[in-house]
Formats: structure tokens, C-alpha cells, sequence
């Protein structure tokens, strides 16, 4: 993804992993080869891998410039974290760290933290192990996590109840990767309406899991959002009804993505999701019957 400027304010994206990744039936259980086929004009190249069949999907971070603030959005999966449920992503060696520095970044030069929501792969990298003591990566970032999320995995730990599957939402990953940051005295809990300045806001989007959040960005007569896991796969723009396996409230989060795709559809707002693959920024676009999702470069 090339730098996204808005103003004064730039966006760029932190790879972590991209490639094919799960196949649509078990991603996306209420999803049918039949169904998948409708959208094949535009889901390929990109979001669908055509030999496999599986779907292209990214683990990646976005890094937010304001001149006056910086903000980690979302910080992936982690290095050297025990991830069972997952074995792509058990005990991990990326050079996500070395990346964040070839943008000119350390981790002291963070001054913001902001999880969608507190699933593994958004934030494994928010601590790292140094001498075998899981601490803070970013030592001088206030870490944003909505109230109701971290109050939720606080008494439900691993176990994700709802009415979605639990298996590798969490994974350990509270123990590991949020609660080092509360004993450090990092971490702030608020609210789904908390702006972090007059240009970033969040709004709660509730459903995939209990205090999730979308983050947005107006500057410039330009607005972005920043969608986590609403959205999940480009497909489900076009059936918003698909959940994934993944989503703590089946119902809350169909409708969640539904109204969310009726609000941006045919907007300026550019879409930044979790785990599109590139191109990654696009738009919400009417076709026919059903919408799809526009890459930039469409």
C-alpha cells in the first residue's frame, strides 16, 4: 500500500503475513461454493486464490501520523507467542519489528495503541519477551482498549461464549499480550464513542466480538475508516449476512456489517480492513443487486 496522505495526516500499512489463507467454507460457514462462484468476476485476482480456492487474506497494522501523534492501529499476531490453536501462527518469527523501523518508527516513538478488539492476531504485538517476562513493546504508548471488550475477556478468558466459536479468537493472547499492559499501568479503557483528537474517533460496531470498535479519520474533506474485523473478507461486503466462525454474536454482527455496509456504500469513504489483502484500500460500491468492494486501483 502506498502512504495515504489526508492533510497532514499520513497512513501507511505494517505487513505482517499475506498470502491464501483459509478456504470459504470454514471461514465462512454460511457461505456456498454456488454463492462464492457469483462473485468470482471480482473477487479475482485479488481476494480469491484461483488455483486453491482459498481466500487471500493479510495480518497487517496500520501506522497513523497526525504531527502530532502516532498510532499503531491493531498489532497483529507477535513473535514467539503460543498460538495451538493455530499452528500458521504458533511461536512466529516475522520481521514485523525490523519493518516498523524501516519506516523510520522505534518502538518509543508510539504514542498510541488502538485495538479494534482484543482477538489474537490484533494484538500479539503489543508486548514482547525480554527475559522471559512478556512487557510493553511500545514503553511510551497509552494502549486504547474499549471497556466493554477488556471487561468481557477479563471474566471470560480463553473462553469466548456468545454464540460463534472460540477456538484461536483468544489463544492465550490476554494473558500474553493485554494483561502485561494493565499491570504496566499503559493501558486506558474507553468508551465506543472516545476520540483520541478532533480528526479520529471511534465508533463501536459490536457483534464479531463485544466491544468491537471501527476507527475514523476525517482531515482534508477526506474520510477513512479503519473497519477490524468487521469485515473480515471482501466477499462479505457483498453478503454482509456471511459471519465468519470467528464472531462472538452471530445476529449483532450480521446486522453490525449490514447497516455498515448500507452506510458507506456509494460514499468517499475509503475502507481499511484488518486483513484485506493488496490492494487493500478501496470502496463500498453498488452492483446490482449486491454491493462489492472497490479497490483503489478499480
Amino acid at each position: 500500500m502506498k502512504p495515504l496522505q489526508f492533510g497532514d495526516i499520513t497512513v501507511e500499512r505494517l505487513v505482517e503475513l499475506e498470502g491464501p489463507g483459509f478456504h470459504p467454507a470454514f471461514f465462512l460457514p454460511d457461505s456456498t461454493p454456488e454463492d462464492i462462484e457469483l462473485e468470482r468476476d471480482w473477487l479475482l485476482p485479488h481476494f480469491l486464490d484461483q488455483e486453491s480456492g482459498r481466500m487471500i487474506q493479510s495480518v497487517h497494522s496500520y501506522v497513523v501520523r497526525t504531527g502530532q501523534h502516532t498510532i499503531l492501529v491493531d498489532t497483529c499476531i507477535g513473535n514467539e507467542k503460543d498460538r495451538p490453536s493455530t499452528p500458521p501462527w504458533n511461536m512466529l518469527q516475522t520481521p514485523w519489528l525490523d519493518d516498523l523501523g524501516a519506516m523510520g518508527l522505534a518502538p518509543e516513538d508510539i504514542d498510541f495503541v488502538m485495538c479494534t478488539h482484543l482477538h489474537v492476531d490484533h494484538v500479539g504485538w503489543n508486548t514482547r519477551l525480554v527475559d522471559g517476562r512478556w512487557v510493553p513493546t511500545f514503553p511510551n504508548a497509552k494502549y486504547l482498549f474499549h471497556k466493554q471488550e477488556y471487561e468481557y475477556w477479563a471474566a471470560h478468558g480463553d473462553d469466548m461464549g456468545g454464540t460463534g466459536s472460540s477456538a484461536g479468537s483468544s489463544d492465550g493472547c490476554f494473558e500474553d499480550s493485554v494483561l502485561p499492559v494493565m499491570e504496566a499501568g499503559q493501558a486506558v479503557l474507553v468508551h465506543g464513542d472516545h476520540a483520541i483528537d478532533d480528526n479520529l474517533w471511534l465508533d463501536p460496531t459490536p457483534g464479531h466480538s463485544p466491544g468491537h470498535v471501527c476507527l475514523n479519520l476525517s482531515a482534508a474533506g477526506q474520510r477513512a475508516v479503519f473497519s477490524g474485523d468487521l469485515l473480515h473478507h471482501a466477499v462479505q461486503v457483498a453478503r454482509p449476512e456471511w459471519n465468519s466462525r470467528f464472531c462472538w454474536d452471530g445476529e449483532m454482527s450480521r446486522d453490525t456489517r449490514r447497516k455498515f455496509v448500507a452506510d458507506h456504500a456509494d460514499r468517499d469513504s475509503l475502507i481499511l480492513a484488518a486483513h484485506f489483502p493488496t490492494p487493500v484500500v478501496g470502496r463500498i460500491v453498488d452492483n446490482g443487486e449486491r454491493c462489492r468492494f472497490a479497490p483503489r486501483d478499480d
